[in-house]
């Protein structure tokens, strides 16, 4: 296979395996949510709105779906990374952690460069090791999806 085709191969494997791992973490999330009777995260669009440069919506139901847009499209869209790093020829568990790490490594600095959250030193332990579960369970499921993927995986007979 040419390194374009590889290139591309990778990357959309990633950006299906980033849809599985988002769809792992949302599942994650919503259940530990309803445990601690707590509402869901907001983080993704306050960050995304204020990057834009995203003021106000025009109502609640815009902003949850604005909000529900950011999650898995920010989830989606960092499995190019998880592919890239296997095309880059990392060995899958090699791949995996460096995917988790730059994931929860970018969301520390980044939510707290946004003035969205305050940075991880000044959380409880117990928001840290949250936070850094629903992560790992992102990584882990984008991995898995990834390498079954690139096993071959649900590959059709008739190519």
């Amino acid at each position: 296979m040419r390194i374009a085709e590889q290139l591309a191969s990778s990357i959309g494997k990633g950006l299906v395996a980033g849809l599985a791992g988002t769809a792992a973490m949302t599942v994650s999330s919503t259940v530990e949510a309803r445990l601690r009777h707590r509402k869901p995260s907001s983080a993704p669009a306050r960050a995304t709105a204020k990057a834009l440069g995203i003021t106000s919506f025009e109502n609640d139901i815009a902003q949850a779906r604005f909000n529900d847009l950011s999650h898995w499209g920010y989830g989606t869209g960092w499995g190019i990374a998880r592919g890239l790093l296997s095309a880059a020829g990392l060995p899958p568990r090699a791949a995996t952690l460096a995917h988790g790490a730059a994931v929860w490594g970018s969301a520390q600095v980044a939510l707290p460069a946004l003035d969205i959250a305050p940075p991880a030193i000044f959380w409880a332990p117990r928001e840290i090791a949250i936070d850094a579960f629903h992560h790992t369970v992102y990584a882990f499921a984008t991995g898995i999806a990834y390498e079954l993927l690139s096993s071959g995986a649900g590959k059709s007979t008739l190519t």
